[in-house]
């Protein structure tokens, strides 16, 4: 029996299965990046549903193993040297693609391409659209200026038409699909859950919406999106 007591987090978390792959998440654009590369690379795991509540994220638990306090982190008892705890999403992703071999590429420039697309959503398309949905959806639209929500809605609009113009003539977002598409596309569909589709000109798009509703119609995606289960 693997023994993952040097990991705190299991003791709010506790793992059943120690032998597997321990997810701690919720099904964000973050979260269900990781849930979806495990079901693709068909990698054993278990989920553990950490709700975005301080009690959770921000308890000395969770803590002990993101110390940023953000969903998701996981713990891998057959890493490297031994078990392992790694956090940041796209972190996961690459660590995940390189474990299982899949989703990176097959040679040095793929993957080179594949994660300058990984870092264009970690740095640039989440986090804008992010924020857009903090002044559309949540506190900041309260904010009578209105130039924050300009700023984001402005290059959310940017962000996507760089997207648009990678995506043509082509499925996936560079050569076959890979962690890139599991990180961007789960991105762009959370613009439905912040009600700013028209607001960015979603529907005028050509490429996009292809795009994303070819991803979740993919099976380990459409099974993926609400792992771990909220309800």
């Amino acid at each position: 029996m693997i023994d993952l007591s040097a990991f705190p987090i299991t003791a709010r978390w506790p793992a059943k299965d120690p032998s597997v792959i321990q997810l701690y998440s919720y099904p964000t654009p973050n979260g269900v990046k990781v849930s979806i590369a495990l079901e693709e690379m068909g990698l054993a795991y278990e989920p553990h549903l950490v709700t975005l509540k301080d009690e959770d994220v921000k308890s000395d638990a969770f803590l002990s193993l993101n110390p940023n306090n953000k969903i998701p982190a996981i713990i891998d008892p057959d890493g490297p040297n031994g078990p392992v705890g790694i956090f940041e999403s796209g972190a996961i992703l690459l660590y995940l693609a390189e474990k299982s071999g899949k989703f990176i590429g097959s040679s040095a420039s793929e993957k080179a391409h594949i994660t300058q697309w990984l870092m264009f959503q970690m740095g640039g398309l989440g986090p804008m659209l992010g924020q857009m949905g903090f002044f559309y959806k949540f506190a900041g639209k309260d904010i009578e200026d209105a130039r924050p929500r300009e700023r984001y809605r402005d290059e959310a609009i940017r962000l996507l038409a760089v997207v648009e113009k990678q995506l043509d003539g082509q499925d996936w977002i560079t050569g076959d699909y890979s962690i890139a598409d599991m990180a961007i596309a789960p991105w762009i569909n959370a613009l439905e859950f912040y009600g700013t589709k028209d607001v960015v000109g979603y529907h005028d798009l050509k490429n996009v919406p292809a795009y994303v509703e070819r991803f979740f119609a993919r099976p380990a995606v459409a099974k993926a999106k609400r792992i771990p289960d909220p309800s």
